[in-house]
């Protein structure tokens, strides 16, 4: 794991952390005001703290294991009482507790001696957006996608498509179904996608997007690096969605379409959605690709196929 991807978690889940203590002293003193009864039975609480240090440093054997019991259940009794009280009064029972974002951790990113899948989700999210940043992610939007530059049949096909990303961004989980966008270049398949990205990305999950080139490259540098690692397909394999552009300008070779295959299918099996663009058709992608990969994006993913005229050429002729 990158150093600085740790320590950024790391310092994410700390603030984390205070946020939750801090709110939590401050529905207690709410509480401590508005209902006198609750802070008299914390107090009695804070001070069989004491009473139980007391009976452990002078006591030895069976009294103290009964000693312990009876302040055990005295406690309980008395934390029952204050959520009845609080019930009473109009707050959620658990009011006082400590209200951590991830409740298996207490944000510490620690689940007994291993890593807790929050700072392991955390850790992806932080690599992922790393990966994104010389993306084009802020300029593209559902809402700066026209439909003015599509006619006839091409308009209807299009419109479909805008309704049903719109959709899938708007409806988007880790189980959602995965997209292949093909079609010729310049028909909205990137403005689409990033678009998505967008949506998935102001809802918390990770998203890698990169061209299908790119991601190949890193892969390939890892794989026959002396370090023999496998961060950057760690990370395409678990992000919470993958979205490959330009699928078929990669150099064609074994380890590629090995590679490709790879990806396509472990995230299918883990269930994780995927967004492919090409400008290849479905003819195209069974000629470039083995049967293997063919098979599993025809049977598996929603195939969009985008129409019309090269909607850059049509605005570089608005000039």
């Amino acid at each position: 794991m990158d150093s600085e991807i740790f320590d950024r978690a790391q310092a994410v889940l700390t603030g984390r952390r205070m946020k939750a203590v801090s709110e939590n002293e401050e529905r207690i003193r709410e509480i401590n005001e508005k209902i006198p009864q609750i802070r008299e039975i914390n107090e009695v609480l804070f001070n069989t703290g004491k009473d139980l240090i007391a009976i452990i440093s002078g006591g030895r054997g069976q009294d103290i294991s009964e000693k312990v019991e009876q302040l055990k259940q005295y406690n309980l009794g008395a934390q029952a009482m204050c959520k009845k009280i609080l019930a009473e009064n109009g707050y959620p029972e658990d009011y006082l507790d400590t209200h951590y974002t991830c409740p298996k951790c207490s944000d510490t990113g620690y689940n007994g001696s291993k890593f807790c899948d929050c700072f392991k989700s955390l850790c992806g999210k932080l690599a992922a957006d790393e990966l994104n940043k010389n993306s084009q992610l802020e300029l593209s939007s559902f809402d700066t996608f026209s439909l003015s530059y599509y006619s006839g049949e091409n308009y209807a096909a299009m419109k479909r498509i805008l309704e049903y990303t719109m959709q899938y961004a708007a409806t988007f989980s880790p189980n959602s179904r995965s997209i292949l966008m093909f079609g010729q270049t310049g028909l909205g398949k990137t403005h689409l996608s990033l678009a998505i990205a967008n949506k998935v990305l102001e809802k918390g999950y990770s998203v890698i997007y990169d061209s299908a080139i790119n991601i190949l490259r890193s892969i390939e540098k890892e794989h026959f690096s002396r370090e023999h690692s496998s961060e950057m397909i760690d990370l395409v394999m678990d992000t919470d969605l993958l979205i490959l552009d330009d699928l078929g300008t990669e150099y064609e070779s074994q380890f590629y379409t090995a590679t490709i295959y790879n990806i396509i299918n472990t995230r299918l099996n883990r269930g994780k959605p995927s967004i492919i663009s090409t400008n290849l058709d479905l003819a195209g992608i069974s000629r470039r690709y083995d049967r293997r990969v063919t098979s599993r994006i025809i049977a598996t993913y929603s195939c969009l196929e985008f129409k019309g005229e090269d909607v850059r050429l049509q605005k570089r002729n608005e000039i």
